[in-house]
């Protein structure tokens, strides 16, 4: 999202000998393009042809004046930032302009160091504020009914594929990092899904002691413990017709695992208390982000009962595998949180969005979400810097969790979408290869020490094309 095209200054004066100094040295202290023209009319006319980042104007002027000029600014192109000058009795005026939206005022006679700083700072204005409307712009391209955002490739085949399970009926498995979306991939599975217009269920196995959880998932009959004295449906049957989903199914209770294996098999409950059965019509959609292959060599997952529930499985990308869509992901938070807490016109940063992208995320988007959270709560401006999202430790290591990287800065004369491209393309080569080399070419080790799974590590090698032996010492 770098923008490397020359910055570029209109200066609008009807004062000729201004015009000349204020070219002088706004070209040499902002190291921008300047253009001068001696009335608001020929302003407009450039407008057209060279489009400035920033306008620096007059509000006294014969034939338009700065108020007029920057009405016309503003439907034009609401993005250029605009810096009035005015002189002593016209402070009223620019009082008014700043209401009418511009940046901001000089009063004359200033001094050349001061509006150097005014007009710097309204160039950052105008790049923040064009690179969110193109952000905008990316968050409202997605015409797909799902809650997830972003367009990076891993998250598109995640989508692809929960799309592709809707259609059918079959139990699927969804494994991932904590914080990847488990439960949002299950509510896209079932709103795809015939059963979409119900209400889907959703069980947080851990969450209940093992005999609640028992007559909460199957139900109980009158006089099954000491106060059932009614009868009572449990969220099978709730769900009957539509969709339950076992989030973080590998803390269910052994004892409980036999009887929802009988579910899957069946298709059918017994509650608490009854000796017959009853069949339900539900299907099983199951969410963990533990081992379970470990947890059944250690005895404490049933083999049977992990073949039931992984008919079909998706594994949900971790942030770090797409932070190409960090941006969109901030600014979609960005943009929640404001609204919730009132603060509209909040915006990040740059060099905040820069951070967001180095660091390394071991609670995935959802630690993503939070820290945006507290900072639309939290900051006293309306823009979010690094040092609102980051504690001092991970700014000293430079907004990157590894102490040492780098980032790539400049990108070729792209459009913004390939420019975004070839700058995660760089980090992600960059990354690989530091992690290879620190790690002597273990695959295993590097993925460790960068918080991914194994083979979320060797995809990004394969894209990046990168072998994990050019980094391995020859053996002596």
């Amino acid at each position: 999202m770098v923008n490397t095209s020359p910055k570029r200054l209109l200066i609008v004066d009807d004062e000729l000998d201004l015009l000349i100094l204020l070219r002088k040295v706004l070209a040499k202290n902002c190291g921008c393009e300047v253009s001068i023209v001696q009335s608001g009319l020929e302003a407009i006319t450039v407008l057209d042809s060279w489009r400035p980042d920033v306008i620096l104007t007059d509000i006294v002027m014969p034939d338009m004046d700065g108020l007029q000029l920057l009405e016309k600014v503003s439907v034009v192109d609401g993005t250029i930032s605009v810096v009035v000058m005015t002189a002593y009795g016209t402070i009223e005026m620019a009082v008014m302009a700043l209401k009418n939206g511009a940046y901001d005022f000089m009063e004359k006679p200033f001094d050349n160091t001061k509006i150097s700083q005014v007009v710097l700072r309204a160039f950052e204005r105008t790049q923040l504020l064009r690179e969110n409307f193109q952000l905008h712009q990316e968050l409202e391209k997605s015409d797909r009914p799902t809650e997830f955002v972003g367009q990076s490739r891993p998250l598109c085949q995640a989508i692809e594929l929960l799309t592709r399970l809707g259609q059918s009926d079959a139990t699927v498995l969804i494994r991932g990092e904590s914080g990847t979306g488990k439960e949002v991939a299950a509510r896209t599975i079932h709103k795809m899904s015939n059963r979409g217009k119900r209400k889907m269920i959703t069980v947080n196995c851990p969450a209940l002691p093992e005999q609640i959880l028992e007559s909460e998932l199957f139900g109980y009959a009158k006089g099954a413990f000491t106060g059932a004295d009614h009868d009572k449906d449990g969220l099978f049957l709730e769900a009957a017709g539509s969709t339950i989903l076992l989030d973080e199914i590998a803390d269910i209770p052994v004892s409980l695992q036999t009887k929802l294996l009988r579910v899957l098999q069946e298709k059918e409950i017994q509650p608490l208390g009854q000796t017959s059965t009853v069949k339900v019509d539900v299907r099983v959609l199951a969410s963990t982000n533990q081992d379970l292959e470990k947890k059944m060599a250690m005895g404490e997952f049933r083999e049977d009962l992990f073949y039931r529930l992984n008919v079909m499985t998706v594994t949900m990308p971790g942030l770090n595998e797409m932070r190409e869509d960090i941006p969109l992901l901030a600014l979609n938070f960005l943009k929640k949180y404001a609204e919730e807490y009132q603060r509209q016109g909040m915006e990040i940063s740059q060099e905040a969005l820069q951070c967001l992208m180095r660091r390394e995320w071991k609670g995935n988007v959802r630690e993503l979400q939070n820290r945006i959270n507290r900072a639309v709560l939290l900051t006293t401006s309306h823009i979010i810097t690094p040092s609102d999202l980051l504690n001092p430790e991970e700014l000293e290591e430079g907004c990157s969790g590894k102490a040492g990287m780098e980032v790539p800065v400049f990108v070729p004369d792209l459009s913004y979408k390939e420019a975004k491209e070839e700058v995660i393309t760089q980090f992600t080569s960059q990354y690989l290869r530091t992690a290879l080399s620190k790690s002597n070419g273990n695959v295993s080790a590097a993925a460790r020490a960068s918080g991914m799974e194994r083979q979320a590590f060797q995809r990004l090698l394969r894209r990046c094309n990168i072998q994990s032996y050019d980094f391995r010492e020859p053996s002596s």
